[in-house]
């Protein structure tokens, strides 16, 4: 099969489009030929080794998380799905090695669930890591509820616009931090943008006098220091990017497979309360540039790489 790998760590001049064996089906995977494999920070940063300290990491090593695709076989002891499904995952394994850049992966069915219909195959591809980040910050780490304003910071970007529609979808008033260029847009999902930078807690507050019920950190930098202030009691933040929210009394959260989030999101895209705005696709082979454009954080939505 085709895929993207690296030998080593390193910049986009690690990055090959190379042949590789296709991957073996254990008793509970499935096999799944991709169509769709969303783009994301942390598989840049995987290959420049900062995650070194944390994952095991196996070279020849096939980037990526994310997929979007048909079953093409299933293990002995599976159930869940059989050949000619149309799936999502989030293949994370214990170890990294076999990801989702390829034409073929085996994939535990604990990392999958049925495709939305509602959903083309890039916008599938781009959904599994970003909305079970969001939906498990929010639902699990975050607990918000029908009437509740919760502020999300980098509320434009990839996990932040699936955020502001899952928080939307739970019945809570959204606060989203953006650039002036990104304000329209987040009017547009139903969230109420405030820029950010020196004096974000004064507009948050100019819309929200008494604060905020909840705040969700995607960006890092200030942004646990400044929800501190807004929010009524530190167990209502989380962050996915500053570990040291958990020593303010929030919550720290590095994204989970599980099937049963993945088909509630996908739930939610059926039902029309979930839309995955998509902002490049690359072919396979093209798969350091879409890396490098997701490194600049400028993109609105998701990158998704096409496989055929």
């Amino acid at each position: 099969m085709k895929a993207i790998a690296i030998r080593q760590y390193g910049g986009p001049e690690v990055v090959e489009y190379t042949e590789l064996p296709d991957p073996k089906v254990g008793p509970d995977s499935v096999l799944v030929r991709v169509k769709a494999a969303g783009v994301n920070p942390v598989d840049w940063k995987v290959r420049e080794g900062g995650l070194d300290g944390i994952l095991d990491v196996h070279f020849p090593l096939i980037m990526g998380w994310d997929l979007a695709g048909v079953v093409q076989a299933v293990g002995g002891g599976v159930t869940e799905f059989r050949p000619g499904d149309e799936v999502i995952g989030y293949v994370r394994k214990d170890a990294v090695e076999h990801g989702t850049y390829a034409e073929l992966v085996s994939a535990p069915v604990r990392t999958l669930a049925r495709k939305p219909a509602a959903l083309d195959w890039a916008q599938a591809g781009g959904l599994p890591l970003a909305g079970l980040t969001a939906y498990q910050s929010l639902v699990k780490a975050l607990a918000v509820k029908d009437g509740e304003t919760v502020l999300v910071h980098a509320a434009a970007g990839g996990v932040g616009v699936l955020a502001v529609q899952v928080a939307r979808a739970l019945g809570a008033r959204v606060i989203g931090t953006a650039s002036e260029r990104n304000h329209a847009f987040l009017r547009s999902l139903g969230a109420e943008p405030v820029t950010y930078g020196d004096g974000l807690a004064d507009r948050v507050r100019a819309l929200a006098p008494d604060g905020v019920d909840a705040a969700l950190d995607l960006v890092g930098g200030d942004a646990v220091e400044v929800s501190a202030g807004l929010v009524r009691h530190p167990d209502r933040i989380a962050s996915v990017a500053d570990y040291g929210v958990v020593a303010k009394g929030g919550h720290y959260v590095w994204v989970r497979p599980d099937a049963a989030d993945l088909t509630e999101l996908a739930r939610l895209a059926d039902a029309g309360l979930l839309h995955v705005p998509v902002a490049s696709t690359f072919p396979l082979s093209q798969a350091a540039s879409a890396q490098a454009l997701n490194a600049e954080g400028r993109t609105r939505g998701k990158i998704v790489l096409m496989v055929d």
